[in-house]
């Protein structure tokens, strides 16, 4: 068997094709692997660095359970807008984020779970003045757009996106407008980002996608097609 991830290295569609068995990535595993990988792989992030993940996902994610208690009114006198959980730092996706992450420790994962159905936001802070060689925030950016070039499904956003986005936008409160984490709704795609402080030597890895989607059926879709030879986007 193999890991279903098709992007996560140049050899991984051939070991698909000629796998008998194919393992799905999770919805946070995928995000989190497609921001890591990458730089693990090029050498900007140590395996043994200690790395963070937080995460929100829609209720879907959370099975039949979830769902139910979701879409019922909320308890009374309160919103139950937003839960965190996972509060045992056991949460069954780290060996797998570790595993395909390249990292020799588990990452502390900090997942939630927000009062909407689907898409997902996985981010994973650095502190780049404790990288080795103290990398530039668009070196980062740069090996996560060299590892993605020509990808269908996952993309990079250029250094004038994450710029834009990071401009203060919305009124005297100084909020930009952020990420929705519904964007890659209904899509088996998957958008990364990169936001960084060059004064502060700190970065934000951010990962958009639909955990239904490129999380979940889409990313199986994507698998069947490549194990029977079909074109890579077919029925998606």
């Amino acid at each position: 068997w193999t890991y279903g991830f098709a992007e996560m290295d140049k050899a991984q569609r051939a070991a698909i094709a000629e796998a008998t068995r194919v393992a799905n990535p999770g919805c946070y595993p995928t995000g989190f692997i497609g921001l890591v990988r990458p730089l693990t792989a090029a050498g900007l992030l140590p395996p043994d660095f200690p790395v963070t993940v937080n995460a929100i996902s829609g209720y879907s994610g959370g099975g039949k359970g979830l769902i139910a208690e979701f879409e019922a009114p909320a308890p009374q006198g309160t919103n139950d807008a937003y839960r965190t959980y996972g509060l045992t730092l056991q949460h069954k996706h780290v060996g797998e984020m570790q595993a395909y992450g390249g990292l020799a420790h588990p990452p502390l994962f900090a997942p939630s779970v927000g009062r909407y159905a689907q898409g997902m936001i996985v981010e994973v802070p650095l502190q780049l003045w404790a990288l080795p060689g103290k990398p530039a925030p668009e070196a980062l950016r740069q090996a996560l757009a060299a590892a993605y070039q020509g990808e269908t499904f996952v993309e990079v956003a250029s250094a004038d996106e994450c710029a834009d986005l990071q401009k203060a936008r919305a009124g005297a409160a100084g909020y930009n407008a952020g990420l929705d984490p519904e964007a890659m709704n209904g899509t088996n795609r998957m958008k990364l980002f990169v936001f960084g402080n060059e004064d502060r030597g700190q970065v934000r890895l951010v990962a958009l996608l639909d955990n239904l989607g490129k999380g979940a059926s889409g990313a199986a879709v994507q698998n069947l097609n490549i194990m029977l030879g079909l074109p890579e986007g077919e029925g998606l």
